[in-house]
């Protein structure tokens, strides 16, 4: 089993959502991050006064998934959040060791 944590620009969240959904996959959770990077923030006005934002707003996707649907669902992810632009984010795969429904006791993929 795989975590999938996909930090992507807020406006491509609901088709990374869709996405996920016609994959088969039936749990996420959404987070409101703010990150720098390579994007170096950008320049705003607030009452005459100009000023420089580093931490530009993302959001965090995370997604549990088993090893069999790994690829598909990082590919999926890679084209609904795909803006060609810099800025559209990373995804980052780590290894579940386990994981347990709390209602059921079930474990594992079946927990997914």
């Amino acid at each position: 089993m795989k975590l999938i944590t996909a930090i992507i620009n807020p406006f491509k969240l609901d088709d990374v959502r869709i996405e996920l959904s016609h994959q088969g996959v039936h749990g996420l959770t959404i987070t409101e991050v703010k990150g720098a990077g390579r994007q170096k923030g950008h320049t705003e006005m607030y009452r005459g006064a100009e000023y420089h934002v580093e931490f530009l707003p993302k959001v965090k996707v995370e997604v549990a998934v088993s090893d069999d649907m790994l690829e598909q669902v990082i590919e999926g992810l890679m084209q609904a959040a795909r803006t060609d632009k810099i800025g559209d984010g990373k995804i980052f795969v780590t290894t579940l060791e386990q994981v347990i429904r709390i209602r059921t006791g079930e474990m594992g993929d079946a927990a997914l």
